[in-house]
C-alpha cells in the first residue's frame, strides 16, 4: 500500500471519528447504535469531500511542475515522513480503545478517560509534527503545502459536522 493510500485511509478513519465527536453527549438514550453510526457516517463524508482539497493540491502541484518525476518523488518522501508521527498517534489510540474493549468495565472506561481524552486534544500537535516530519523526510516545500492542506482538511471535519447537523438542541 502507498503512502499516500495509507494517509488517505488515516484521514477517513480520523473522520469517521471527528463524525461521532461531534454528536457524542448529545442523545441521552441509553441505545443510540442507529445515531452513533449516521454520526460517523457524516464526519466521513464530509471527511471524503474535505480530503479531496490535499488530492487536488497535490495534483496541481505535479501538472505545474517543470520536473514532475522529482516533484512526485519529494511528495512521496514528504508523505512518508508525514505518516510516521501520524502512525505513531493512530497506535496509540488503537491501544486506547482496545483497552477500552478487552478491560473490565470501570478499568476500560479509566483507559478511555486517560487515553482518548488527551489524544484527542493532541490532534492538532500530531498535525504539526506529521507537517515538520514531511519536511524534515526530505518533501520540501511541496510537501509541506499538501501536508499542512491535509491536516486543515482533517482538523475541520469535527466542526463542520457539528455546526451542520448538531448545533441546535435536540
Amino acid at each position: 500500500m502507498t503512502p499516500a493510500a495509507l494517509l488517505a485511509l488515516l484521514g477517513l478513519v480520523d473522520a469517521a471519528f471527528s463524525g461521532f465527536r461531534a454528536y457524542a453527549g448529545r442523545d441521552a438514550r441509553i441505545r443510540k447504535r442507529r445515531a452513533t453510526v449516521r454520526a460517523a457516517l457524516r464526519g466521513l463524508a464530509v471527511g471524503a469531500v474535505l480530503l479531496l482539497v490535499p488530492v487536488l493540491t497535490a495534483s496541481c502541484l505535479l501538472l505545474t511542475a517543470p520536473d514532475p518525476a522529482r516533484t512526485y518523488a519529494g511528495l512521496t518522501a514528504g508523505a512518508v515522513g508525514y505518516l510516521l508521527p501520524l502512525g505513531g498517534y493512530a497506535l496509540a489510540v488503537l491501544l486506547s480503545l482496545a483497552a477500552y474493549f478487552v478491560l473490565p468495565f470501570r478499568a476500560g472506561t479509566l483507559a478511555m478517560v486517560i487515553g482518548l481524552g488527551p489524544l484527542t486534544l493532541l490532534r492538532p500537535l500530531a498535525v504539526a509534527a506529521a507537517c515538520a516530519g514531511a519536511v524534515l523526510n526530505g518533501g520540501g516545500p511541496d510537501s509541506l503545502l499538501v501536508g499542512v492542506v491535509a491536516g486543515v482538511a482533517v482538523l475541520c471535519v469535527g466542526p463542520a459536522v457539528h455546526r451542520r447537523w448538531y448545533t441546535a438542541v435536540q
